[in-house]
């Protein structure tokens, strides 16, 4: 069957961005400023240009291992054979839902493994946990008890180190981070997220709408803007898959 004759669905992966829209708090005054004209319709040329200033990690983003890496792969050395890959949605949305600390591990990825079949070299790993609910809600993404720890799920090393070993090229979750909040509260550092760009994997944050993905099947396509030296960059990623 010719691809033009299959009845595509297409799901959006990406967050809207505009100036309210929630982002890491370490960022200086001034790193978000969206839509500032620089050249309007009353000039000689009767067009509008806009500047965009944003870091590299905001909104739905991809980061690249130099990111976190002196020396680590950027932008540069990511090309189109990775914009496109075999999507696998580990849904642990239930799981999340009674314990936001929740760590994904190796066990998850054998138990949908067992279910699935092996998830394949070259595939792109994203982690459903239904986090993307709770955007553009900066509080309900950090999830901070009375007493000021914030509670959000994420990877383990182990399970992050298990998809390597099945030659992932990159892993993608719906939380700000990678790790699980209180995870990183103890260990002082996103030692989760090092590792995975230790590894040579890319990843995506702040993923949207996994639940409308099928768990098997879809394709991811991942679009940024080819900056040579970034090491992040906001993407537009969506899902494809043969609509039933």
């Amino acid at each position: 069957m010719s691809l033009w004759n299959l009845k595509l669905t297409r799901v959006d992966l990406t967050h809207e961005l505009d100036e309210n829209s929630p982002y890491w708090g370490g960022m200086p005054d001034g790193a978000i400023e969206l839509n500032t004209t620089i050249l309007d319709f009353d000039s000689p040329y009767n067009l509008r240009i806009q500047r965009q200033t944003f870091p590299g990690q905001f909104g739905t983003h991809i980061d690249f291992p130099g990111h976190f890496h002196q020396g680590g792969a950027l932008a540069r050395d990511f090309g189109v054979g990775q914009a496109v890959a075999p999507l696998v949605v580990v849904d642990k949305h239930e799981e999340v839902a009674r314990n936001p600390d929740f760590a994904l591990t190796v066990a998850d990825i054998e138990a949908h493994e067992a279910e699935y079949g092996p998830i394949p070299a070259g595939s792109f790993v994203a982690f459903r946990s239904d986090w993307h609910k709770r955007w553009p809600d900066g509080a309900a993404l950090c999830n901070a008890d009375d007493d000021g720890a914030l509670h959000s799920p994420g990877w383990s090393k182990e399970a992050v180190s298990a998809l390597a070993e099945r030659k992932v090229i990159g892993i993608g979750h719906e939380t700000l981070d990678t790790d699980p909040a209180l995870a990183c509260a103890a260990a002082g550092d996103l030692a989760v997220e090092r590792h995975v760009l230790g590894l040579g994997l890319f990843q995506l944050e702040l993923l949207a709408n996994l639940d409308q993905v099928p768990v098997r099947g879809a394709l991811i396509s991942i679009g940024w803007p080819k900056i040579a030296e970034a090491n992040g960059l906001p993407v537009r990623a969506w899902a494809t898959f043969e609509a039933e």
